[in-house]
């Protein structure tokens, strides 16, 4: 892959090292669990488990599009978004990526694909109702972070382990699979039947929990990552802090309805859309606080300042 301007970020690359390793012994695991327990669905496993995580890595940037409602839209369509990313490829030295546009009053900006090659950045035409011309470079700048650093791709395998868990334990509660192990002796099997289905369940919850707090610690640190590569790159940290303090106030007045229909994806936003009140996604975010993204770009506009 070809190296960008954006500036590395060991602590970055170290961590999802870490969390794909642990993933992937969580992974081994699972799978493990089901060809010793449940040895006639253990083919069954591995085809799903195989088909849905190339499913994810290949057609992440369309399937992403399409939950989202985006479409990819012609520099003669949006020649302002594209003026745009032009300068920030030109000076970050990446490819540029596919562009499109959500129509949606929440305004926000994902980046998805898994490589350079492979990327789209969307925005939503709230976002581009909102923000200055040097707001909105410092988001898509970030957006474009995320793509140097390979941390989309990261993400969207790492999502995929929890995912799979859900899935199978669904899979086998509505399809009744768990019940036809040995049909000869019903009355003598409901009992042990009952315990396997328990144990499944008690295992897909578990592999789900540990693969939801890996992917929410990395998520939350990306974030930090790619709002520093941004504002260093651009030279403007305050532009970044002026988009995030105008998208988060902004999350306020959109509709729950449409909050609702967001927050799913919040992992790959600019900004979390948490509905109004209180929700779990607030105790486990996939964000870090607006304050501490806040204090971390006036630290680097000190710097700047500085010449440090």
């Amino acid at each position: 892959m070809a190296r960008s301007r954006f500036e590395p970020d060991r602590g970055l690359t170290a961590r999802m090292l870490v969390t794909m390793f642990l993933l992937g012994l969580l992974y081994v695991a699972f799978v493990g669990f089901f060809i010793v327990f449940v040895p006639r669905l253990w083919v069954l496993v591995l085809v799903i488990a195989v088909g849905f995580l190339l499913v994810q890595y290949f057609f992440s940037d369309k399937l992403a599009l399409f939950a989202m409602h985006g479409r990819v839209v012609s520099e003669q369509e949006a020649p302002e978004l594209h003026g745009v990313i032009d300068r920030i490829c030109a000076m970050s030295d990446m490819p540029k990526p596919r562009v499109a546009v959500a129509d949606t009053d929440v305004p926000n900006a994902f980046a998805t694909g898994r490589n350079q090659d492979n990327a789209v950045v969307c925005v939503t035409t709230g976002l581009l109702r909102r923000l200055e011309t040097t707001e909105l470079e410092g988001v898509l700048a970030h957006e474009l972070a995320h793509v140097a650093h390979r941390d989309v791709a990261v993400m969207t395998i790492a999502s995929f382990l929890g995912i799979l868990a859900g899935l199978l334990t669904r899979f086998g509660l509505q399809w009744g699979l768990w019940g036809g192990f040995n049909d000869r002796n019903r009355n003598s099997n409901d009992q042990s039947t009952a315990m396997v289905l328990l144990v499944v369940i008690g295992v897909s919850a578990a592999v789900y929990a540990i693969s939801f707090l890996l992917t929410r610690a990395l998520s939350r640190y990306r974030e930090l990552s790619a709002d520093r590569s941004a504002a260093e790159l651009t030279g403007r940290p305050s532009a970044l802090a002026s988009a995030l303090t105008k998208v988060t106030g902004d999350m306020a007045r959109i509709p729950t309805k449409d909050l609702r229909a967001a927050e799913p994806f919040n992992a790959f936003y600019f900004a979390p859309a948490f509905s109004k009140g209180f929700s779990i996604s607030s105790l486990f975010s996939t964000h870090p606080s607006l304050e501490k993204r806040l204090e971390q770009l006036a630290k680097i506009s000190t710097q700047l300042g500085r010449g440090v």
